[in-house]
């Protein structure tokens, strides 16, 4: 990681003024590169640092800086224009950011992030937009990640108001919203409001993104938890096989377009313009990724633990686990993953599963040679 960049100390000699990036109270420190950011102390300098300061430090220089004055109107509204997209970048990153470490389950680094998130939000879209959603159901999971359940209710609580004033408001931000509920009331050991919130954030993630989707598998996989600490074991299970099911089509299908990215970059002639192969919308984002691994992970570690093995549905969530990992370019653990689902298929009589790991095997020893 970079080095933390040092920090000047307000003194007698301050010329500038300002409030902590994280807390808001009197700053006493800035940091050296942007010379725009303060902070109250070293620990919450050090904290924005590791979770989002060090990919935006300079980003915020020409976003922070006041617009000069300008001759023409035409070339005030270019620079209006280009400070917004500026801004509408930095809001995708930081909440890319955060959504990450909260499905690493690093919650405290993900807090900075979310609240760059909430403050850039702010000013492209307003106090009171549908477009702070987001930002405020990440501090929330953040929170409650934490264990601040009265902070996480303060935001959901934001959220709440937001999708109140917003008769229209569509239903992947609604979603989310009953999601994070959700989960505060898991946090909060109120597993019956817990599992009606669930219930509406897959009703809703189906309605919008379809039955099938990975937006609804979360639901389903946080509802499967719920009824899993209430030793409710054949519904858990039933919903974590829903749960793997719906990963192991997702990513079959992305494994597919993987190959055809491969092959159009094979087939491309040295004659041929040179273009980059267009990426399918099947292909995974990072945030995606990141929750799949953790869901797959936490269902293989159950189905591992369970007292009456299961070797069908264990297979299942090695041979997804195995894609993920083929996907994310880590082979060595896409390998062994695979070679676990393989001797365990060729215990069981049905061929077609087993015949599909052997040729992901195939792919991932192609793919190992070409990068050596």
């Amino acid at each position: 990681m970079t080095a933390l960049p040092s920090s000047t100390s307000a003194g007698r000699t301050l010329e500038w003024s300002g409030r902590c990036e994280l807390c808001e109270a009197a700053a006493r420190l800035r940091c050296s590169r942007c010379r725009l950011t303060y902070y109250c102390d070293v620990d919450h300098q050090k904290a924005d640092w590791v979770s989002i300061h060090e990919k935006i430090c300079q980003l915020l220089i020409p976003v922070r800086t006041s617009l000069p004055s300008l001759t023409s109107e035409e070339e005030r509204k270019y620079r209006v224009e280009q400070l917004v997209k500026r801004q509408k970048y930095i809001i995708d990153l930081t909440s890319s950011t955060a959504q990450k470490f909260i499905f690493d389950g690093k919650h405290k680094k993900a807090l900075p992030a979310a609240l760059h998130a909430l403050r850039f939000s702010t000013k492209v879209y307003g106090s009171s937009s549908v477009q702070l959603l987001p930002a405020y159901l990440l501090l929330a999971e953040a929170c409650i990640g934490v264990g601040n359940l009265q902070q996480a209710s303060n935001y959901l609580s934001q959220a709440q108001w937001i999708v109140l004033r917003t008769p229209d408001c569509s239903g992947a931000f609604q979603h989310r919203l009953h999601r994070s509920l959700g989960l505060l009331y898991v946090a909060d050991g109120n597993f019956n409001q817990a599992l009606y919130h669930l219930a509406n954030d897959i009703y809703l993630a189906s309605s919008t993104f379809g039955l099938k989707s990975v937006e609804a598998s979360g639901g389903y996989f946080h509802m499967a938890n719920v009824f899993f600490h209430q030793n409710k074991m054949d519904i858990a299970n039933s919903l974590y096989a829903e749960v793997t099911d719906i990963w192991h089509t997702f990513l079959v299908k992305s494994v597919q377009t993987q190959e055809q990215i491969h092959k159009l970059r094979a087939e491309k002639s040295p004659f041929t313009e040179d273009k980059e192969v267009e990426v399918s919308e099947d292909t995974m984002t990072e945030a995606q990724q990141a929750e799949a691994i953790q869901v797959l992970n936490a269902i293989l570690d159950i189905r591992e633990k369970e007292p009456k093995q299961q070797p069908g549905e264990t297979a299942r969530v090695l041979h997804a686990l195995a894609m993920l990992y083929y996907l994310i370019m880590d082979l060595s653990k896409a390998c062994e993953i695979g070679m676990k689902a393989f001797d365990l298929l060729k215990q069981l009589p049905q061929q077609e599963p087993l015949e599909a790991i052997g040729y992901l095997l195939k792919l991932i020893d192609s793919q190992a040679s070409c990068t050596k």
